[in-house]
């Protein structure tokens, strides 16, 4: 017999209890201590950041120094730190130079906490559409040798979507972090050193 769905968990009442808007900060913080994707000073982009515990959790990473940049569909209305800046816009439409900073340029780490709206039938492939979106939208968003976190729910193309996610990283694989409930088929696709398209890549020396 399943395992009832624990609503108000230990995360869920920490978050309370530490201000974050909801418990999903503590899969981006373990994600961090982890992979260290998110450092002092960087600049975040968080795709799909209402209501905003991602924001809460990157500005605290990088500190008054860096910054944070949040887009999604719906608008975030938690007040948010001084260094977190927010737009209201679907990724796949919005152009990387509103999102970009022009003084300091494209992003050090790319996150997503995204899901696609569920139905029960077909939810993983749908997870996997919109983690290539992001994989395709990556060049104009990421500095080079930059970091990228993204949820998508297991399913048949999730190696598939692991193999396409390192072959621009040096290194890329499924993590699932404590605070995913235990009944979540979500887990992250953590990749790290962004390398650009594989189509930007110098061609290979030729023989002497």
């Amino acid at each position: 017999m399943p395992r009832p769905r624990q609503l108000h968990d230990r995360y869920f009442k920490q978050a309370k209890r530490e201000g974050y808007v909801a418990r999903s900060a503590y899969k981006l913080l373990e994600i961090n201590e982890k992979k260290s994707l998110v450092r002092r000073g960087d600049r975040v982009l968080d795709l799909g950041c209402a209501p905003g515990s991602w924001l809460q959790a990157a500005a605290d990473l990088v500190g008054p120094r860096g910054v944070v940049v949040g887009i999604d569909l719906k608008p975030v209305d938690h007040p948010m730190p001084a260094n977190v800046r927010t737009l209201v816009g679907d990724l796949t439409e919005t152009d990387p130079a509103s999102l970009t900073d022009p003084a300091g340029g494209r992003f050090h780490a790319v996150l997503s906490d995204m899901a696609p709206n569920t139905t029960g039938a077909g939810d993983d492939f749908r997870s996997v559409r919109l983690c290539r979106a992001i994989l395709e939208r990556l060049p104009g968003l990421i500095a080079p040798g930059g970091h990228l976190a993204m949820k998508v729910f297991e399913g048949a193309e999730l190696q598939d979507l692991v193999a396409e996610t390192r072959a621009v990283f040096t290194e890329a694989r499924a993590f699932k972090p404590r605070a995913s409930r235990d009944v979540s088929r979500e887990t992250y696709v953590v990749a790290k050193g962004y390398r650009g398209p594989i189509a930007d890549a110098p061609p290979p020396a030729a023989d002497a």
